[in-house]
């Protein structure tokens, strides 16, 4: 079956505020996607309309050849993962993780070998017969995994899965999330805000701000070569330096010239430096900037630079590096050439 998703000019509106602005995305079978930008820019309202949650004003979803949007929510065979577990508490383990299969009617010895395995797929094999309370949050929400799983969906949507867990719980069931979704080849779409997260699980990243896609891209190309602004800032820490281009070179505050990569781009805002990629040295003499601030965070340590007018940030790995003090002269390098950043323009005529 092709388990590929088009959605064709999705507007969904919520009184007279347009929360989806005319979406047109396609997602080919077998990818993970993420769906990626702040509160309120319609990540959650897109995730919710595919799953038959929340129903469009209109436009049209499609899985494969079959359209769905009108379908009801249970005859769409997507399992879905919530923030919050939903787990049915005076429930066994098995049992929660049965419960859509029962619902579907499958024969007793399926469920039992669907269950058995699922739950050996996330993991906690040895728990089926304990209760939800008896489990931690990450074990928990390994159970609304297999739960999702267990009734071989053509589609998993997640919607913040892992946000009411713990840093380093959200970390490791992270990685076990990328590896299960690859062995499985199940094509899923993932909601978050979370930069980190989203960079870690896609396949591709899909950018949305009040309701429209701003771009898309794989995790690479959006954090090295990003098309906006909005991206590259929302996409991890950036400095965009507002300059001139001319004869497809710019100067830098600190007066460095470097080529630009995409010289005739219309609208451009300025060109974007990672802090990563900004290197600093410290000097008594000539001098291209001064520490403003310095933060010390382990592997790596975090400077403010105040350069030509401008504060610039630069990130020093290696955590056994001397930690340079505030008022340190500093040399800064910049990549041999730089990216210009254009500026979003929502869609004309899309409704606020």
């Amino acid at each position: 079956m092709d388990c590929s998703i088009s959605i064709r000019n999705l507007i969904k509106d919520f009184g007279t505020t347009r929360v989806l602005k005319g979406l047109d995305l396609e997602i080919p079978a077998g990818r993970f996607i993420t769906l990626l930008g702040p509160s309120g820019c319609g990540k959650t309202t897109l995730l919710r309309s595919i799953a038959g949650i929340s129903d469009p004003t209109s436009g049209e979803i499609w899985l494969g050849g079959r359209r769905l949007d009108g379908v009801a929510p249970e005859k769409r065979n997507f399992g879905m993962v919530f923030q919050t577990y939903a787990l049915f508490p005076h429930m066994s383990i098995e049992k929660n993780v049965a419960f859509g299969l029962e619902m579907r009617r499958t024969p007793k010895a399926d469920i039992v070998r669907r269950v058995a395995a699922a739950l050996d797929l996330v993991g906690l094999g040895a728990h089926a017969r304990r209760l939800p309370r008896q489990l931690s949050g990450g074990q928990q929400q390994r159970v609304a995994l297999a739960r999702a799983i267990v009734i071989e969906p053509d589609v998993l949507l997640f919607d913040e899965p892992l946000s009411n867990l713990d840093a380093k719980l959200r970390d490791s069931l992270r990685d076990d999330l990328r590896t299960l979704q690859q062995k499985l080849g199940i094509t899923s779409i993932y909601v978050t805000h979370d930069q980190t997260e989203a960079m870690a699980l896609a396949d591709e990243i899909v950018v949305m701000k009040d309701g429209e896609i701003v771009e898309r891209g794989t995790p690479v190309d959006l954090y090295r070569r990003p098309s906006f602004r909005f991206t590259a800032e929302f996409l991890g820490m950036t400095n965009v330096v507002e300059t001139e281009v001319r004869q497809g070179e710019c100067r830098l505050p600190w007066g460095a010239v470097r080529p630009v990569e995409n010289p005739g781009e219309p609208d451009a805002e300025g060109v974007a430096i990672r802090p990563e990629d900004l290197a600093i040295e410290p000097t008594d003499g000539e001098h291209d900037g001064v520490v403003e601030q310095s933060m010390f965070m382990g592997a790596a340590t975090h400077y403010w630079i105040a350069a030509g007018g401008k504060t610039l940030r630069s990130i020093a790995t290696g955590g056994r590096t001397a930690v340079l003090g505030n008022g340190q002269k500093v040399k800064l390098t910049a990549p041999s050439s730089l990216h210009l950043l254009r500026t979003f323009k929502p869609s004309a005529g899309a409704a606020s």
